[in-house]
């Protein structure tokens, strides 16, 4: 392992040292680690452990177990996804049993169902988890705005904040804090609520020309921060403007 590296401390096989890491010892040393990085250690850290096979993927498990019923941080949303892409029948079983509706609380004051968005998120798949966010917003305006796919700015202002602030978090939860409404609303804030700063920056335009939806779009942790869910771009700023100045974020 590369000096400086995160997990460079942890029990190792080699050549010369061919007896298995105590599991115990293993678990306990990287639970003790974890709890004291900070957020971009943590996700760096939680890689290396899934890297590690079954004892890491066994302590990741473990971590999940110890976070129930604590507010979802980035490295938690990171562990389900790490969890569901491992594929191995003690990870299958246990997502099954701990993780159906995610590491985050899907509070909706509407009603609305986001574990769709959850489990798309768990699997990374950006793109269909962004059809499905704007499906759900449409739903939490109603049945003319879901026959109709796409939203209207005072529809938006309408929406529960409680509702929002679940989809934000899913969105920063499980793209380590880079993507969601909150983020794209600390960057217009920081433009000075400069639209023509703001596109260009989260990748929606570049000179005078706009991305075109879908295949111009980055659909994974290489896009500019801010740059998804795309909150019905194609139809102008006001919806977005609505979305960025609603109470939720007060």
């Amino acid at each position: 392992m590369v000096e400086g590296q995160i997990g460079q401390n942890y029990p190792t096989t080699s050549q010369d040292d061919a007896a298995e890491p105590n599991p115990t010892e293993f678990m306990n040393e990287f639970l003790t680690r974890l709890r004291s990085e900070s957020e971009k250690n943590q996700l760096r850290l939680v890689q290396d452990l899934a890297d590690k096979g079954e004892a890491g993927l066994d302590a990741l498990m473990e971590w999940c177990l110890e976070r129930q019923g604590m507010p979802a941080a980035p490295t938690d949303g990171k562990v389900h996804q790490l969890l569901v892409a491992a594929k191995t029948p003690k990870t299958e079983a246990f997502v099954g049993k701990h993780l159906v509706e995610g590491v985050v609380e899907l509070r909706s004051q509407a009603s609305v169902d986001y574990r769709p968005i959850a489990q798309l998120l768990a699997q990374r798949d950006f793109e269909e988890a962004d059809r499905t966010t704007l499906a759900k917003l449409c739903e939490l305006a109603g049945d003319t705005a879901v026959k109709r796919g796409w939203l209207y700015f005072t529809e938006v202002e309408q929406f529960p904040s409680e509702d929002l602030q679940t989809l934000d978090r899913l969105w920063r939860v499980y793209s380590e804090g880079k993507f969601g409404f909150s983020v794209q609303r600390e960057l217009w804030l920081g433009t000075g609520k400069n639209w023509d700063k703001l596109w260009p920056m989260i990748g929606w335009k570049s000179g005078n020309t706009w991305t075109r939806y879908p295949k111009e779009f980055i659909w994974d942790l290489s896009a500019p921060r801010g740059h998804l869910p795309l909150s019905n771009q194609l139809r102008g700023v006001r919806v977005m403007a609505s979305l960025l100045t609603h109470p939720a974020w007060s």
